[in-house]
């Protein structure tokens, strides 16, 4: 896992979406469920283009919460396949929101490490393409 004082993202773009008043606890800061799911929509986009079909996830071995989302925000989420195994693969995520219109500011708001298996068309584990 990378620190959070790193300044550029690790991986590929993703997705990218705005944070809504309506993903917010009492505090007004988003939920890290929202966050969260985010982020796995994110990998299992990465983990299924590398894959190359359907893919499940199966468990996130870390996940570090650096700072909050506030309403308005811009998350970013970033990937990197870091392992393949025979039938899975491990994705690293980086969210990074913009924070501000005129000069958006770039920080990373979480981290984790996911983990997907690849699906056959009945739902069985297969091989992961070696290319």
């Amino acid at each position: 896992m990378m620190s959070d004082d790193d300044t550029e993202p690790r991986g590929e773009l993703a997705i990218r979406t705005q944070a809504m008043p309506k993903d917010t606890n009492p505090n007004g800061d988003i939920f890290g469920g929202w966050l969260m799911g985010h982020m796995d929509v994110a990998g299992g986009v990465t983990a299924a283009v590398r894959a190359k079909g359907r893919i499940a996830t199966v468990a996130i071995k870390a996940m570090t919460f650096h700072r909050p989302v506030k309403v308005g925000d811009i998350l970013c989420c970033y990937c990197h396949v870091e392992r393949i195994g025979m039938t899975s693969l491990t994705v690293l995520i980086e969210a990074w929101v913009l924070k501000g219109r005129a000069d958006p500011k770039r920080v990373k708001v979480t981290e984790g490490e996911f983990i997907y298996v690849a699906l056959d068309e009945d739902g069985n584990k297969r091989k992961v393409p070696t290319s």
